[in-house]
């Protein structure tokens, strides 16, 4: 294999070429580099974990399921049926390996994306490759990397071992039987592998199949969702149910972070309107931002953080949605506002402390705007990490510049990853950390920061701040 070119993944990569501040990014970097791993928010599978199956090839796990991967190589003419994507009947067109190679053929447009950092730190410390992946060297990624995946210690709970991760949330909707995550608990894992409450499934007029959500709602809790107050008690059943799964989390994924605050006999009617099927677009709205004010109530009741992931346009490409269904790469960011629209919420539930409500954003031009004082201000409100598209090193810098000279570090969330993709785990929370040494040796070069105080932040920053605000308590170090 010696034809091929050397994969070369840097020891100093991200950190800047100043010698000085190379030396004390390293020294930082020193402090957390073999840190537990914190993963509160993500996406992958509950089955994995639970049955602890081996993977069953490359391309289904590094490739099909990465939406990240996926648009890419679709703006640049690949079609998805190429890739082994199944479309919504579970069709596929080609062979794993086929697919692999069409992938391999067209890895070049990664170049500069963070999907390249996080793939070649996959593929050379994950799988031991020392070859760049081409369409020359497609068929060696493919045949090692499944011979890998045949052995036990690269099944899924060992690689949670092998990578230092103490703590894992996945995200189910509320409707979900969690019958993987019942697994889990009889296993005694939950404290280490947890579920997150999603409900957008029974709190948004406009998703897909509602008033049939509401009636299983009811049939799950044994409430009687025909009335609002029934409806209400339901969803605190439900909440109860995902608790006793080991939740910590609720999550929610308006398209805007719109909120009300409405009286009682107003929301009454909004939802018997809704379950009628009769609520016009704003009626819609009204109430799907009315109910985020009571879920932040329900917070404060039960514990429960919440995590609020507004601002993107979801299946913006309908032809490639109705061939291939959702989480297909056709998101795209949009213009998200807060301060009036958090407005409600805050002026309800805001000045409480015991309510934990983590906003993210895919509009960076809000960060310094509005997100950083609004979180400078308000003691129930933290700034969520960079977010999908913005997860990057320029994005984790920009967020740093942005947000910190106004909310400071102590009001943000610490790192998540929010990704399916299992295996690139390591490589993001290793990018998040080394950009964190970074702008940290900046600012003690800069004299704003001493280095004394830098040694102590990166800790901060890389593990007390998402134990703290996902209230983990010794989770963090559970395995």
């Amino acid at each position: 294999m010696s034809v091929y070119s050397a994969l070369q993944v840097s020891p100093d990569r991200l950190f800047p070429a100043d010698p000085g501040l190379r030396r004390l990014c390293n020294q930082l970097y020193a402090e957390v580099k073999s840190a537990p791993i914190i993963s509160p928010h993500g996406h992958t599978d509950p089955a994995w974990f639970a049955d602890d199956m081996a993977f069953d090839n490359a391309l289904s796990l590094l490739v099909v399921p990465d939406h990240y991967v996926l648009r890419m190589l679709y703006s640049r003419g690949v079609a998805f049926e190429d890739l082994g994507v199944p479309d919504r009947e579970g069709r596929v067109r080609v062979t794993p390996r086929e697919g692999w190679r069409r992938f391999a053929e067209n890895y070049y447009l990664f170049a500069g994306t963070p999907s390249r950092l996080w793939l070649d730190t996959t593929f050379q410390r994950v799988f031991g490759l020392d070859i760049q992946l081409t369409a020359d060297s497609a068929d060696h990624y493919f045949d090692h990397i499944n011979e890998c995946l045949q052995q036990p210690t690269f099944r899924p709970r060992a690689l949670l071992d092998r990578f230092n991760v103490a703590y894992i949330a996945t995200t189910e909707h509320a409707l979900d039987p969690l019958t993987h995550h019942k697994k889990l608990v009889a296993d005694g894992l939950s404290r280490r592998i947890t579920t997150t409450f999603r409900p957008d499934d029974v709190l948004d007029p406009d998703f897909h199949n509602f008033a049939a959500n509401i009636e299983r709602l009811g049939e799950l809790t044994g409430e009687d969702v025909a009335s609002f107050s029934g409806y209400l008690a339901a969803l605190r059943a439900r909440r109860a149910f995902f608790r006793s799964m080991g939740a910590t989390a609720t999550d929610h994924g308006p398209a805007t972070p719109f909120t009300a605050d409405l009286d009682v006999n107003d929301a009454r009617r909004l939802y018997q309107r809704c379950c009628a099927g009769t609520a016009s677009a704003d009626e819609r709205t009204l109430f799907r931002g009315h109910m985020l004010t009571e879920m932040a109530r329900m917070s404060i009741e039960d514990g429960m953080v919440m995590q609020l992931h507004p601002g993107s346009c979801r299946n913006h490409n309908q032809p490639l949605f109705a061939l291939f269904g959702f989480d297909k790469g056709a998101d795209i960011p949009r213009r998200v506002d807060y301060c009036e629209a958090l407005r409600p919420l805050l002026n309800a539930v805001g000045n409480d402390p015991r309510l934990e409500l983590i906003v993210f954003t895919l509009d960076e031009s809000n960060y310094a705007r509005e997100l950083a004082p609004l979180a400078g201000h308000y003691p129930a409100l933290r700034l969520g990490p960079p977010w999908w598209f913005h997860d990057s090193p320029e994005g984790i810098l920009r967020f740093r510049h942005a947000v910190t000279e106004t909310a400071g570090f102590y009001n943000t969330a610490g790192f998540n990853d929010d990704t399916r993709a299992l295996l690139s785990i390591p490589a993001r929370h290793d990018m998040a950390r080394r950009m964190d040494c970074r702008f940290l040796a900046e600012w003690v070069s800069d004299g704003r920061l001493s280095e004394s105080e830098a040694m102590h932040l990166i800790g901060v920053l890389t593990n007390d701040l998402v134990t703290e605000a996902y209230r983990l308590g010794d989770r963090s170090s559970s395995r």
